[in-house]
């Protein structure tokens, strides 16, 4: 047995085939894995990072490998560094560009779509099951709600407040830094707020709603929200309403 004359350049193509590999599975292994947990990630790091593993093993098998081991697998990480540093760099507002400006406060935020989504739920200060059987108080509170369980008024508040701003941290997940700095006034921060406490943060973080409004379509994401108003496969008086409020407190603010 002996070695290849040119194992340098095997070794090397075989780092650069597992980075490409890593990179698929990088992009590809959150989605399973939120099919089979639902549990949310952050997209944006998993893109850039797949995307940086992707170039980086292309690259390594572009370039030629005249090298030592060492130094060409410096140049193929440096490679994807760069990438990556890169992308994030263009996708991240510069603080000096016009236009910009500090993203949402969370608490302002709050203040506008607590009384908001309160007003849409409907309050009851005695635990009830809901429509699947789950015990529930408030605002559609769920989270260690016992039967027999009573509340008062500013409890029940205190309670959404905290539901609110998890479905709001879940939500932010989606939006790309543009999106948080340039795009997202506390009134359309909101109003999408306030769908995603509705409909579920994944559904509106993956929806058409979040994609327009992460491409700088401000107008086109405020109006699908409005496509929430059906269960099953009719429309629903009240949540047609619910969703032309939501639209009009999402079109509050800067429109580009």
């Amino acid at each position: 047995m002996r070695l290849v004359t040119d194992w340098r350049r095997v070794v090397l193509l075989s780092l650069s085939f597992w980075m490409q590999i890593l990179g698929i599975a990088v992009l590809v292994l959150p989605e399973f894995w939120y099919r089979l947990t639902e549990q949310d990630y952050d997209p944006n790091i998993a893109w850039w990072l797949g995307l940086g593993l992707l170039v980086a093993g292309v690259g390594g098998r572009l370039l030629e490998q005249g090298l030592s081991p060492w130094k060409e697998w410096l140049r193929i990480t440096a490679v994807g560094v760069i990438v990556f540093l890169l992308a994030v760099l263009l996708a991240w507002p510069s603080a000096a560009a016009p236009g910009n400006k500090a993203p949402a406060i969370e608490a302002e935020t709050l203040d506008i779509a607590v009384p908001f989504i309160a007003r849409e739920e409907g309050e009851r200060l005695v635990a009830y099951r809901d429509a699947v059987g789950v015990p529930t108080i408030g605002f559609g509170h769920t989270d260690g709600v016992y039967m027999g369980m009573v509340i008062t008024h500013e409890q029940a508040l205190d309670m959404l407040r905290q539901d609110v701003a998890k479905h709001r941290t879940g939500l932010h997940r989606y939006f790309v830094p543009a999106t948080i700095f340039v795009r997202l006034p506390p009134t359309r921060d909101a109003a999408y707020t306030s769908t995603a406490f509705n409909v579920g943060v994944a559904g509106i973080g993956k929806s058409t709603a979040t994609r327009r409004l992460n491409a700088g379509d401000i107008v086109g994401g405020c109006d699908a929200l409005t496509w929430f108003d059906r269960a099953g496969k009719r429309v629903l008086r009240g949540l047609f309403e619910r969703r032309q409020r939501e639209k009009k407190l999402c079109l509050q603010g800067p429109s580009s």
